[in-house]
């Protein structure tokens, strides 16, 4: 099965927002969305990716840099960055015609859970390893029956 299959079942939307969006507007966005990450788009095209991992890892970073500068607001602080000093750059996409199989070992490999995917330059879609494993546990639900229809008739 491929990508664009994935996506036509899904849909196509992709929450993205600029660089210049704060950790607070990230995480109501994330929020109000109920996902786990957004794509990072400046001028149409994809600058970075950012999760709520992301998020929990700049924590005891602002917590030093606070205790350093004598700021007790930590929390406060990191609401206030801009998500383009937290965000991953190094962005690995997919495309509508790649084989979702393939894409479970990219994902492992470099131990990250949301691909942006893209066509003609385009961000048509997202996939997530959640989709992943959902196809695959359905797929291996239909090779199930499929076994068992075969041995009872």
């Amino acid at each position: 099965m491929r990508i664009q299959e994935l996506i036509k079942g899904k849909g196509p939307e992709v929450v993205t927002v600029p660089a210049t969006t704060t950790v607070r507007q990230l995480v109501q966005t994330l929020a109000d969305h109920g996902i786990g990450a957004v794509v990072v788009m400046d001028d149409g095209a994809i600058s970075g990716i950012i999760s709520e991992r992301d998020v929990v890892r700049a924590l005891p970073e602002q917590s030093e840099h606070s205790a350093r500068s004598g700021d007790s607001g930590d929390l406060e602080g990191l609401l206030e960055r801009p998500v383009s000093e937290l965000m991953t750059t190094t962005v690995h996409t997919c495309g509508p015609d790649d084989e979702i199989r393939s894409l479970a070992g990219l994902m492992t490999e470099h131990r990250i859970r949301h691909l942006p995917v893209v066509q003609d330059d385009q961000l048509v879609g997202i996939v997530s390893i959640g989709d992943i494993v959902k196809f695959r546990l359905q797929e291996l639900q239909d090779e199930r029956d499929q076994l068992e229809s075969y041995i009872t008739t």
